[in-house]
């Protein structure tokens, strides 16, 4: 995968696309930036699910007192 964009870039590059590579070059970009926000989500969801389970935990541990 990473020689295919490898070659996307350098072909661009050496016929002198310069505006298409900036539309490339801002494509990939945006595909980490989307990546990020992906992972970043997935960690939230993570985190909301771990603070439910200590709530539930402290509550049956109170319950139980």
């Amino acid at each position: 995968m990473i020689k295919f964009f490898r070659r996307i870039r350098q072909s661009l590059l050496t016929e002198n696309k310069i505006g298409q590579y900036l539309k490339y070059a801002i494509g990939e970009i945006l595909l980490v930036v989307i990546g990020i926000l992906i992972a970043l989500q997935i960690n939230n969801w993570n985190e909301v699910k771990k603070t439910e389970v200590k709530i539930k935990n402290s509550l049956v541990a109170l319950r139980n007192d």
